[in-house]
Order: C-alpha cells, then sequence, then structure tokens
C-alpha cells in the first residue's frame, strides 16, 4: 500500500493558482502540487524569485508559470485568474496563501490605523479577491477547491499582533460564509491553520533562535512544523481526497491551541 501511494499523483490533470508562491509556504506547495502532477501558476509581487522558482519546476514553462501579483490590487488578482485560464483552459485550486506578519506592537494604543490597514488588506482584502475570482471562474465547471491560509490566531488571541488577529479570524469567516454560498455550485472553500512555521520571518517577529519558540511554546514534543506540512494539508483539500471536505478551518498545531499550561493535571516538561 504505501508504495502505491508514494506512487500516486493526486493532482493529475488539474490546475493551480497560489499567491504568495515565491517563498515560504507558498513555494513548497507549488512544488508538491506539481510533483503531484498539477500545473501550477506561481503568483507574487516577489518577480525575480518567482521567475527562479518556475525554471527549477518546470524549465520549458510548460507546466508551471509565473504572475506578477499584488492581492491588494484587484486588476492584478483578476488578471492572474485570467492568465491561469487562458494559458491552461481552466483553475481547479485557488490557494490565497499571501500574508503577512505586521510589527509586533502588544498594547493597542501604540497601533497605528495605517498600519492596521496594511495586514487586513494583504491578509483579508487579499483573501477575499481571490475568492471572488476563483469563483467567477469556477462556478460555470461547477467544482473547485478553493483554500485559504489562516492561522491559529483564527480562533485564539494574545500570540500575535491586533491587526494579524484580526485579519486570521476575518478570513474564517469568509470562507465560512462562501463555503455556504458557492456550495451549491459544487466549489469547496477550506482554511488551513498553521501554528508558527519554522521560517526566519516567524523567527524574527518572536525574537528567538532556530528552535526556541517550539522549546519554549510546543505541545507536540520531538515534532517541528515546517512549510512541507502545510503544503501537505493543502495537497488534500485541493485533492479529490477531501471532496466532501467543504467549511473546515484545518488546525495544523500539534495540538497548541487546546492546551493551557497555567491550568493542567498533566506535568508540563520542556
Amino acid at each position: 500500500m504505501a508504495t502505491i501511494l508514494a506512487g500516486l499523483r493526486r493532482l493529475e490533470g488539474k490546475v493551480a493558482l497560489i499567491t504568495g508562491a515565491a517563498s515560504g509556504i507558498g513555494e513548497c506547495t507549488a512544488r508538491l502540487f506539481s510533483k503531484h502532477g498539477a500545473q501550477v501558476v506561481i503568483a507574487d509581487i516577489q518577480d525575480e524569485l518567482g521567475h527562479s522558482l518556475c525554471k527549477e519546476i518546470d524549465r520549458d514553462g510548460k507546466y508551471c508559470s509565473f504572475v506578477h501579483c499584488d492581492v491588494t490590487k484587484e486588476e492584478d488578482v483578476e488578471n492572474a485568474l485570467n492568465s491561469a485560464v487562458s494559458k491552461y483552459g481552466k483553475l481547479d485550486i485557488m490557494f490565497n496563501n499571501a500574508g503577512i506578519i505586521g510589527v509586533a506592537k502588544p498594547n493597542i494604543l501604540d497601533n497605528e490605523k495605517a498600519e492596521f490597514e496594511k495586514i487586513i488588506s494583504v491578509n483579508l482584502v487579499g483573501a477575499f479577491l481571490g475568492t471572488k475570482h476563483a469563483a467567477r471562474v469556477m462556478i460555470p465547471n461547477r467544482k473547485g477547491s478553493i483554500i485559504t491560509t489562516a492561522s491559529i490566531c483564527s480562533t485564539i488571541g494574545g500570540v500575535a499582533s491586533h491587526a494579524y488577529t484580526s485579519s486570521k479570524h476575518g478570513v474564517v469567516g469568509l470562507m465560512r460564509n462562501t463555503a455556504v454560498e458557492l456550495g451549491q455550485h459544487g466549489i469547496r472553500v477550506n482554511c488551513v491553520s498553521p501554528y508558527v512555521v519554522n521560517t526566519p520571518l516567524a523567527r524574527d517577529f518572536f525574537k528567538l533562535d532556530d528552535n526556541g519558540i517550539y522549546d519554549v511554546y510546543s505541545n507536540l514534543k520531538e515534532a517541528v512544523l515546517q512549510p512541507e506540512d502545510v503544503a501537505q494539508a493543502a495537497l488534500y483539500l485541493g485533492s479529490d481526497d477531501s471532496k466532501y471536505i467543504s467549511g473546515h478551518n484545518m488546525i495544523i498545531d500539534g495540538g497548541f491551541t487546546i492546551v493551557n499550561p497555567a491550568f493542567s493535571i498533566f506535568p508540563q516538561s520542556i
């Protein structure tokens, strides 16, 4: 059975567009989707990285392409979706992955309106635009999978900034509402909500060394969440394996959000 699964291309014949795909979780997902047979459109503002990744995945450009896309601009998002359909004939998977963290300012009095709006614009408005234009091209085909990267901050507070936490709560609300609407067209809408992924951006935000955050805050010991783990979750939600999964916020946190270390009968070890 393991051999059969190892050789299975779970996205054979599917077309996927991934925002924020030039680096991090998006990059890992683009590589994984491609390995599983998908034609992938990388949408990002990082042009050089995006083009370079495309060449790594598919030197001939037949199965992977890049399009510049600022998810806060509707014309960019609309163009990215149109480019995918024009090049590959359809769209099966939309992964709204682009996002930013912002500056850690726990005191709301120190938070600036412009910074708050910037985070909301990328994380929430970007997801809205991606979902809207994906729906536009998926509805006529009566099928499709729309996935958005949320966060554990979509279900709890006190982990990140007010803007970031608000944006991720909003993303889940958007997902649930659109799952209800688009289900009648055969379109599934879901979120992936990872714990802190071990990236330079996260380490800088939390001011910790390579493994510090896991040593201090992790619940599932001996395991470190990597971008590839989130990509695997997106693969599941984008594939037909999850054909009856919609309106779901998939938490990828090793049990972090169910633990209250200040009130537990179980001894905590670090």
